[in-house]
């Protein structure tokens, strides 16, 4: 049964919201933009509409993933946990997109409402102060990552929830390497308008 959980977990992480709602607009995200299939994408080369859709979907499955596991194997948090991770995985790798996705921040956070939501607030604290500072969101959801081993170190976490943060913080900084070579390169996309301390900070230095 655990196999075939993380199966289907994989299978509902494998459905891109991106390209699912992108379909039924004739347009394939993945050939705009950045080129990636998530909700960044959508909102610069769709609008706030489109992006909306696609983040609901992509956290909905994170949190479907969850609730799967909990259902059929109750009272394992470690499969739990591997049921996100693989649907992570499917988001980033989708069987049905041709193994060409996005980057599985948003199933991540799906699957850690349900999960783990003491870690949220360390993540989205992370992910907010370096967004106001540099603009940058793929930066900003690599720091946010990087602070879940941190969150299970702080709140004095089990093996398996240690393991499951380490890999989820390994995989989202692999799945966003393109954005470190943009950012290296210094032709990394900003949202500008939200770099308010960032601005604020510069300001005072001038």
């Amino acid at each position: 049964m655990l196999w075939v959980l993380i199966a289907i977990a994989y299978l509902i992480g494998s459905v891109s919201g991106s390209l699912c709602l992108g379909k039924l607009r004739g347009v394939d995200i993945r050939t705009l933009g950045s080129g990636n299939a998530g909700g960044t994408n959508a909102l610069r080369t769709q609008g706030m509409v489109f992006a909306l859709g696609v983040v609901l979907i992509d956290v909905g499955k994170g949190l479907l993933a969850v609730w799967l596991a909990r259902h059929f194997l109750p009272g394992n948090e470690a499969i739990a946990a591997a049921c996100v991770f693989a649907a992570v995985i499917g988001h980033i790798w989708p069987l049905w997109h041709g193994f060409r996705g996005g980057k599985g921040a948003a199933t991540l956070v799906g699957g850690l409402i349900l999960l783990w939501p003491q870690s949220l607030i360390l993540l989205f604290a992370v992910w907010i102060l370096c967004l106001l500072l540099t603009g940058y969101v793929g930066l900003s959801t690599i720091l946010a990552a990087i602070s879940l081993p941190v969150s299970a170190a702080v709140q004095g976490a089990d093996a398996p929830l240690w393991l499951f943060a380490a890999a989820s913080a390994l995989l989202l900084t692999y799945s966003h390497r393109s954005n470190l070579q943009r950012l290296r390169a210094g032709t990394e996309n900003r949202f500008e308008k939200v770099r308010l301390l960032g601005r604020l900070l510069s300001g005072r230095r001038g």
